[in-house]
């Protein structure tokens, strides 16, 4: 198989199967209608989509009640029509989210089953269970208030109706959960499980639901599990000061215990009984040890919180694409996800999501191992408040809609890329959930070093061995933190190899060494702003090829060749069977630059588009166009297309016979951020904006 696999290599790049496909959320956010359900997901297979995960959403209609007969129907025509046209679905398991709640349902048929959270007061308040008396006051356990964001308006933080918090960590609320939705959702399309329906997704589920402030995790009667553990109650005092000692510690270790017991288990025993897979993501960036319950672990890239100008190698949620990737190798998962783009807005200015933007994000999820894309998210309706639930819309509602195939199919090539690859691995990094140390690692990412995290759950089974650490297989040459957990093992980085070697150091260069189908393989990723220019050393002698990952295009990587990657580029590296194979590659040709000197000819500002014009002359040779334009660029030439591009520096490769006139005529039609639609305007065209981000 692998030798079959090697050689279908580059065709399998150009066209990656379906299953590689982004699987977006869908919002199911207004009246639904059959015809138009149909509609558009025969419009996303035909923009290169093959799966959706069925996410009801903030907007839909109050006659559409949440688990309904209607609401199933409506599901039900999208669950057949997927079917029918080779589409994958996903299921998500909450009236929006955080999962675990049922829409609020479990709460109202039984309000002793609501979130419960363990307080720090001076005097008890009715409702409140005393645990014990410490200092500061008194411990006792109550219930949290905590709410989800309900599906209908009016539901949402704050709002009166929002649906009450479930407690996850109590095994009654957990199988009542799983009985009304799962087993609803298997009665009305067990036919599908399996086939057309692969997944159930948890969205981030809160043992304190949200809204809830000065509480901590608990459940019903918990403080027995706890002393019966060996714990004092009055040192939990600790955990609202700050401090840690022995209590604190055990706390943590035992409702990180509990959640997994009870409600990861619970949700993945019931989808690998049902020949589907528990998908989705738990609620925190580093929550590392939740990811062992999911068939395919997960993350969610939200918020800003990972960014461009910040980087991607600062703080918590900057370990996020490694948390989820790292866990599925130690578990042998093939795929794992993440959800991407959520409110990615720049300025906080809500629908300012620039291309530039999702190809870094897409980037950055790549080189770190993740090869399922969740994009967040395709609305099935931006009708009135809808459009601003969280935007922005990055499938349908796009600028680059009408060219979301390019996106669809690098991230498809991306996804087959990284899955099944082995990682060439030299460090391990030991971590504890929720201390993935991302001080620690930022030095290997910004020298191409190669590591794994090793969740605290496996160490047990490493051992060293002539200075070495051996974990499920997989052999590491130097440990990163936890001297004392690793005595034998050395912990400087003497004795692993980087991946790569730049002259000079190229910090912003990320690098992943891995094998593929029998092939050594590097993707190389610009992290940065300014374009890359190196010297590039690999521990590789044999000829190798380059893959250009966006267009698609094979070529030779001569010998000496220096590394140039301009701002936002990736390229793939990857060896060749034989010096035969290697041959038959075509050269990279340096095009000829051209220069045009554009005027503008037309502007529409409701669809924020300014077209340009030029007159350049005849071109006998390949030839290349760079312009600098806010957002999106097209380029014609005589009225035939030639290109898009959807990031600075827009670089446009125009054909040897395309200007095969004396006087040619290029045409730019530069597209302006959905901001000026539905947010705060924000400028567009071909003048270049004095500091912006994407000039």
């Amino acid at each position: 198989m692998e030798e079959e696999n090697r050689k279908d290599f580059l065709r399998l790049l150009d066209a990656p199967p379906r299953e590689y496909s982004p699987i977006p959320f869908w919002f199911l956010n207004d009246e639904l209608d059959h015809e138009e359900i149909r509609r558009q997901l025969r419009d996303f297979a035909a923009h290169g989509v093959w799966g959706v995960v069925l996410h009801p959403r903030m907007g839909l209609d109050e006659r559409i009640g949440y688990l309904s007969p209607l609401f199933f129907s409506y599901l039900r025509t999208a669950i057949e029509t997927a079917a029918e046209i080779g589409m994958r679905v996903v299921l998500y398991d909450e009236g929006m989210y955080p999962s675990g709640s049922a829409g609020g349902k479990i709460v109202e048929e039984n309000p002793s089953l609501a979130s419960r959270g363990l307080g720090l007061t001076p005097s008890p308040a009715a409702g409140d269970r005393v645990l014990c008396q410490a200092a500061g006051g008194f411990l006792v356990e109550r219930f949290s208030g905590g709410t989800i964001r309900g599906v209908h308006f009016g539901e949402d933080d704050g709002e009166a109706r929002a649906p009450r918090s479930a407690d996850i960590l109590n095994p009654q609320a957990v199988e009542r959960f799983i009985s009304l939705t799962h087993e609803a959702y298997f009665r009305e399309f067990g036919p599908w499980f399996g086939s057309t329906v692969i997944g159930f997704f948890t969205d981030e589920p809160s043992i304190l639901g949200r809204n809830t402030q000065g509480l901590f995790p608990w459940t019903k009667d918990f403080d027995a599990v706890f002393t019966a553990a060996g714990g004092s109650l009055s040192g939990l005092a600790a955990l609202f000061s700050g401090e840690e000692n022995g209590d604190t510690r055990l706390y943590h270790r035992l409702i990180l215990e509990r959640e997994g017991q009870v409600y990861y288990a619970a949700l993945s025993r019931w989808c690998e009984s049902h020949g589907i897979a528990l998908m989705g993501h738990p609620h925190q960036s580093d929550d590392i040890e939740a990811q062992r319950y999911f068939h395919v672990p997960g993350q969610d890239l939200v918020f800003r919180w990972v960014s461009p100008e910040g980087g991607g190698t600062q703080g918590m949620d900057s370990v996020m694409a490694k948390c989820s990737a790292d866990a599925a190798r130690l578990m042998g998962r093939r795929r794992n996800s993440s959800e991407c783009f959520g409110a990615c807005n720049r300025q906080g200015n809500p629908w300012y999501f620039t291309g530039g933007d999702m190809k870094w994000y897409i980037d950055y999820l790549a080189v770190r191992g993740v090869n399922l894309f969740i994009p967040h998210a395709f609305y099935y309706s931006l009708r009135g408040r809808r459009c601003q639930e969280r935007p922005p819309d990055v499938g349908p509602g796009s600028l680059w809609w009408p060219h979301y195939r390019l996106w669809a199919d690098y991230m498809a090539r991306l996804s087959y890329l990284m899955t099944d690859a082995v990682l060439r691995a030299e460090i391990a990094v030991p971590c504890r959930n929720r201390q993935m140390h991302p001080e620690r690692v930022r030095p290997l990412f910004e020298s191409q070093r190669g590591f794994q995290y090793l969740p605290e759950s496996v160490w047990p089974e490493c051992r060293e061995a002539d200075g070495r650490l051996i974990c499920r297989e997989k052999v590491y040459k130097a440990v990163v933190g936890e001297a004392d957990a690793f005595p034998l093992v050395p912990h400087g980085l003497e004795n692993a190899a980087p991946d790569c070697l730049c002259a000079p150091p190229q910090p912003l260069l990320r690098c992943a060494r891995f094998k593929k189908d029998g092939r050594e393989c590097w993707l190389l990723v610009n992290e940065g702003e300014a374009a890359i220019q190196c010297e590039l050393s690999l521990p590789w002698s044999g000829p190798l090829g380059q893959y250009d990952l966006w267009r698609g295009r094979a070529f030779r990587w001569e010998a000496g060749e220096r590394l140039k990657l301009n701002r936002r580029e990736s390229l793939l590296l990857f060896s060749c069977e034989e010096e035969r194979e290697w041959a038959r590659l075509p050269r990279k040709e340096k095009p000829a630059s051209l220069q045009a000197d554009f005027t503008l000819q037309s502007q529409d500002g409701r669809r924020a588009q300014k077209t340009y014009a030029a007159q350049v002359p005849r071109q006998r040779e390949d030839a290349e166009l760079t312009v600098h334009a806010e957002e999106m660029a097209e380029l014609y030439a005589n009225g035939r297309f030639l290109g898009v591009s959807f990031w600075n520096a827009h670089t446009f490769l125009i054909p040897k016979g395309v200007l095969a006139e004396e006087q040619n005529t290029l045409t730019l039609r530069v597209t302006g951020s959905r901001a000026n639609q539905y947010g705060r305007p924000v400028p567009y065209g071909l003048r270049p904006i004095e500091g912006g981000e994407e000039t």
